[in-house]
């Protein structure tokens, strides 16, 4: 039997932080055909809080440390506020939309990251072999499309904070035992620039060759690194296509294409 196709997408915070441009995006996600996943981090309002709050912002090699002062932002801006919005903005589109975090339904259980090398503090990896399929699969099934914000627990009345980039690529991976699984990475840019100051410089086709060269030139660097990291992750784990565009591109098949 042929599996139905699923498409998972995440947005990144860049373009949660811009009101019409998130507007955009979801509008075109609302449009794509169910069933479908929609992943998102947090933007800068949780940065913002913890600045008022006056709570330092760590990050290492574009991955937030979270102790547990930023965890609680985290989980009233991304659980919260944003999720929320989120749902709203695509009950607007006529997308049924229901926000979760990985706690409800236990459908996304993390692990705590171990402090060895780097103490990320209260972060949470996945399985995608824990991923919770067959509750997610249920929601689809009667019409409803699963927001996840980027938390997640583990199983012992603990929430993590978790890459967004990260649980879209897992989430991808674990769904991809029922469901033929396109994902694809909407942030900002109109994909991979081979000059990050040029929009028309995107690189069509990105292999794990290319990834390690461009990394070792510096074209790749920063928040760029877990997010391709996290694409190949997701092809190398039964994920049958993978894209990184612009929010403007949802629905349009342009942008790079992981290999």
């Amino acid at each position: 039997m042929t599996m139905k196709e699923l498409t998972v997408v995440k947005i990144g915070g860049n373009v949660i932080d811009n009101p019409s441009a998130l507007d955009s995006a979801l509008k075109q996600f609302a449009s794509i055909p169910d069933p479908k996943i929609l992943v998102h981090g947090g933007g800068a309002i949780a940065t913002e809080l913890c600045t008022k709050l006056g709570i330092p912002i760590v990050m290492h090699e574009g991955r937030r440390i979270t102790d547990v002062e930023t965890l609680k932002v985290a989980l009233m801006v991304y659980a919260g506020l944003t999720n929320k919005q989120i749902v709203a903005i695509l009950q607007k589109y006529a997308c049924n939309a229901i926000g979760l975090s990985g706690a409800d339904g236990d459908t996304i259980p993390a692990t705590r990251r171990n402090p060895e090398p780097i103490d990320y503090g209260c972060v949470g990896d996945v399985d995608p072999a824990k991923i919770n399929a067959v509750m997610i699969s249920s929601l689809l099934g009667r019409g409803m499309t699963p927001v996840f914000c980027a938390i997640t627990h583990d199983g012992n009345g603990n929430l993590l904070n978790t890459n967004a980039d990260t649980m879209a690529s897992c989430l991808a991976a674990g769904m991809s035992s029922l469901y033929c699984v396109k994902l694809v990475y909407c942030f900002e840019k109109a994909g991979v620039l081979e000059n990050p100051d040029n929009e028309d410089s995107v690189i069509p086709i990105m292999t794990h060759e290319r990834f390690e060269e461009l990394k070792k030139s510096g074209v790749v660097s920063k928040g760029m690194i877990p997010k391709l990291s996290n694409a190949f992750f997701a092809v190398d784990h039964g994920v049958q296509e993978v894209e990184i565009k612009g929010c403007d591109d949802i629905a349009k098949g342009m942008g790079t294409i992981i290999k």
